[in-house]
């Protein structure tokens, strides 16, 4: 594995090590603001990574699958970042503290109309990773030390596509309630 790929597991473990942290200090230690501050980090982590990234193809590296990736993680981060914060803030409250119910699942049109606005989040992460993607090519300024960008946006648009037809689905076929017996 090389240094990106590296930096992006690092990046990885360190937002979900914020979250946690920010969460056991907001909840467990009744440390509002540190929780806050620890959480706000979650995008200074995603800062780094463009920044390695960045500095990587500035030292002459041929782009890889890994450079493009931390563009994904930090769309993925900024499109999904609250509400992935929020998600695991629901956990931890269920799990950890066992304060809050757990949320009933959507069906029918609810759950359509929610899925479609998750796909617009997806949407949000593509065009932030593909603008990334488009900055850093020509950034670098050299077709062939980028082409692994090209495959990696052909690769996600077929991804954001089939998302959109499965999100679709469910305007047609909307999802029944399970009957629990």
């Amino acid at each position: 594995m090389n240094g990106i790929a590296w930096a992006i597991v690092i990046c990885e473990i360190l937002f979900w090590v914020f979250i946690v942290s920010g969460l056991a200090a907001r909840y467990i230690g009744k440390r509002e603001k540190l929780g806050f501050a620890l959480l706000a980090m979650t995008p200074l982590v995603d800062l780094a990574l463009l920044g390695l990234t960045g500095y990587d193809l500035y030292k002459g590296s041929t782009a890889t699958m890994a450079h493009g990736i931390a563009a994904i993680y930090i769309g993925v981060s900024i499109a999904y970042g609250k509400s992935m914060i929020r998600w695991a803030d629901d956990q931890f409250c269920f799990y950890i503290l066992k304060t809050r119910k757990k949320h009933k699942k959507k069906t029918g049109m609810a759950f359509a109309k929610q899925d479609f606005l998750n796909w617009l989040r997806h949407l949000f992460a593509f065009m932030i990773g593909a603008g990334l993607l488009f900055v850093l090519t020509i950034w670098v300024g050299d077709a062939e030390r980028t082409e692994a960008f090209q495959q990696i946006l052909r690769v996600w648009a077929l991804v954001l596509g089939l998302d959109l037809l499965i999100t679709l689905s469910y305007f047609i076929w909307p999802r029944p309630a399970r009957h629990t017996t």
